[in-house]
């Protein structure tokens, strides 16, 4: 992957002594963004991703789409007497590196939120920390049912695990049974071979799926493991062969997913290749030269379809940046934008200024946010899912995922 430099967004502050509260610095000569004399305070929305390293397509498309929120924000003075600023860390997909920067960035008293991450087995190590902080936590990606829900959701106990923690993507338990229905059905597959990465994403959405095929009459015919670093799977692509699915499902991500097709394709297997939302990026194109014919499912409507996404779509353009949105550039802007709308709000209650207590107060507020956002409207139920169960069918053709069908998926 090319190096990427990180954009950090920036506000210029009048000089002035600065008296600190528990969530944010204000300036009492005001700042140049508008307000005369009135006082400024500096809101910090942090971000945690991987900006570097295998999955950094992702990455840099979740950092310039709450750069761009963020940037939007400040620019139309969305929250009277409060400036944005905007810290973005990399975790690069490893869930040591995702706490420590919860704790950097929670450490921060001006931060009110965190952005991300994107796997969920960094959520699951960021959690705890965000929760002892009192700072909201709101992943644009992380689709495992465990991290709101808990572990028994699959029996239907389903209990929110913490009162931070919040997400604009659906949950693996729609994804997984939308992409089984969508094989059966549509692609019209009777046997599959499912694989998976052994990562928290990918074994569930791999069960998700297995389960909701074999209620429908398919037959899982071979099942395997492998691990995330792997690129040589000529041992498995031995086996799948040997079993004649008429799809293989791969529970992951595009890194390895990319090149376990291809050998797939080169072994003689010409069935498709099926996964999940970590799938759906530019880069595993790029990566398999055999993609054509492979389907992958991705929260939410092709933001290129939406009438709501018009004016996300024509400011990312504008704004230069080098990389694509990818698959969660309108959740981001929705998770971000939404920390903002909750922001606003704290304010509002608070006489048009930001209370000593706003991160608590920020992360009540989250829980009654609603508007029209880049993906739809959003809000978020008791658990602190989005409301939105939207999920999407994409096939690859020629050298583009094209969509092939939506629809909203109810558990």
């Amino acid at each position: 992957m090319r190096h990427r430099s990180l954009l950090l967004l920036t506000s210029a502050v009048t000089a002035g002594a600065l008296g600190l509260s528990a969530c944010g610095s204000r300036d009492d000569k005001g700042s140049d963004n508008g307000d005369q004399g009135g006082k400024k305070a500096t809101v910090v929305i942090g971000l945690d991703a991987p900006l570097t390293g295998d999955l950094s397509a992702l990455g840099q498309g979740i950092k310039n789409s709450a750069h761009l929120a963020i940037t939007n924000a400040n620019k139309n003075n969305e929250v009277p007497g409060v400036t944005f600023q905007f810290t973005p860390l990399d975790d690069q997909a490893q869930p040591t590196s995702g706490q420590q920067n919860a704790t950097k960035i929670a450490g921060d008293k001006k931060a009110v939120a965190i952005i991300g991450p994107l796997n969920s087995s960094v959520a699951q190590s960021m959690q705890q920390v965000a929760q002892s902080s009192t700072i909201a936590l709101i992943s644009p990606a992380n689709t495992t049912p465990d991290l709101t829900q808990g572990k028994d959701w699959k029996q239907d106990d389903r209990k929110r695990q913490f009162t931070t923690y919040f997400r604009t993507s659906t949950t693996d338990e729609v994804q997984g049974a939308f992409g089984g229905k969508y094989a059966h059905d549509q692609i019209k597959a009777k046997t599959a071979y499912v694989i998976d990465d052994q990562k928290t994403y990918g074994v569930g959405l791999a069960a998700s799926f297995s389960a909701k095929f074999t209620s429908l009459g398919g037959k899982i015919v071979g099942t395997e493991h492998v691990n995330p670093e792997d690129r040589d799977f000529k041992a498995i692509v031995s086996k799948a062969k040997s079993a004649h699915p008429d799809l293989v499902f791969y529970g992951g991500e595009y890194p390895a997913s990319a090149p376990l097709s291809q050998q797939l394709k080169e072994s003689g297997v010409t069935v498709p290749l099926m996964g999940g939302d970590g799938m759906y990026s530019g880069d595993y194109i790029t990566l398999n030269k055999k993609s054509a014919g492979d389907y992958a499912t991705s929260v939410g409507k092709p933001v290129e379809q939406l009438d709501s996404a018009k004016k996300f779509i024509a400011d990312y353009k504008a704004a230069g940046y080098k990389d694509r949105y990818e698959a969660y550039g309108g959740s981001t802007y929705d998770a971000t934008w939404a920390v903002v709308q909750a922001v606003k709000a704290v304010v509002a209650d608070n006489g048009g200024k930001l209370p000593d207590d706003a991160r608590a107060k920020v992360v009540q507020a989250l829980n009654k946010v609603s508007f029209a956002g880049v993906t739809g409207n959003v809000s978020f139920d008791k658990y602190g899912d989005t409301t939105n169960t939207m999920i999407t069918a994409y096939q690859v053709e020629g050298t583009t995922w094209k969509a092939r069908y939506s629809a909203e998926y109810k558990r």
